[in-house]
């Protein structure tokens, strides 16, 4: 019954046409001259990028999810990032929506969801596999697969891909409404970060790809490890990468001093 509705659905927004990104910049500013027109066409040509990320984040979850409720959600996401987009931004506005679109999603699902506690155990297998699909996404540009996180911490592909689907399924302090109104884990420190501060953290991590693509590899991870890019508590030492990279402590000193010249020059050309 669902697959009639979405696939009717998706016949209806197929009539409202792609924009590139001069269509994109033309409608922000006119939805910043308060044009209501153009916000309805900025969020209607975008309607298929909310059903694509409804369909993944509907795969990946352990529990049964609809679709078509992940779409009506995840379209008030996308209804926001088109107020809040400007061609200031210098991206494509899919970029910008994705992590609106996605957040509305996932705070949908924690909030449907009964709490699960999580042992321990496979929290904090969670967190590795979190901490090294991060790692990996910068250190090679690319999102990693869960063959790539596996073979990195040393586990079963399978064994990574049943955590992220557990991760999905449980709402932590979400589902725990306060008699307010708001949530017990609103008043806690959050480790997630806002759309605005994704983008630009992935700002941030493109032009370090970017940096990075410009050394040679064993100077790329030497600088990664001496200054924490792993995530580390604190960098390590000349002997704990040679340890790594298999060289000796003075060969990634020398190795050091090389990657600091270059990034010194890539920042001096790039002004």
């Amino acid at each position: 019954m669902e697959n009639s509705v979405i696939k009717s659905y998706l016949a209806d927004i197929q009539r409202f046409p792609l924009l590139s990104a001069a269509e994109e910049c033309d409608l922000s500013e006119k939805i910043n001259a308060s044009d209501e027109s153009a916000y309805k066409k900025l969020v209607n040509c975008n309607l298929r990028l909310v059903v694509s990320v409804a369909r993944r984040i509907a795969h990946n979850a352990a529990n049964s999810v609809s679709e078509m409720d992940l779409i009506q959600e995840g379209s008030m996401g996308l209804m926001v990032a088109a107020r809040k987009f400007s061609p200031a931004f210098g991206t494509r506005f899919s970029t910008y929506a994705y992590p609106w679109i996605a957040q509305y999603m996932l705070r949908y699902i924690n909030t449907k969801t009964a709490f699960i506690s999580i042992p321990h155990r496979k929290e904090a297998l969670i967190r590795s596999i979190q901490k090294a699909s991060s790692y990996l996404s910068q250190l090679n540009g690319t999102a990693p697969s869960a063959a790539d996180i596996a073979l990195y911490l040393g586990i079963p592909a399978k064994r990574v891909n049943e955590c992220m689907s557990f991760a999905y399924s449980c709402s932590s302090l979400e589902s725990c409404p306060e008699n307010n109104g708001t949530y017990f884990g609103d008043s806690l420190p959050s480790d997630v970060r806002s759309p605005e501060e994704e983008y630009l953290r992935e700002e941030t991590c493109a032009e370090l790809r970017n940096l990075m693509g410009n050394l040679g590899r064993n100077e790329g991870r030497v600088l990664w490890y001496r200054f924490n890019f792993d995530g580390s508590t604190k960098a390590k030492t000349l002997r704990e990468i040679g340890s790594i990279i298999g060289v000796s402590p003075e060969a990634v000193r020398q190795t050091e001093i090389r990657a600091v010249r270059h990034i010194r020059e890539y920042f001096e050309n790039a002004v």
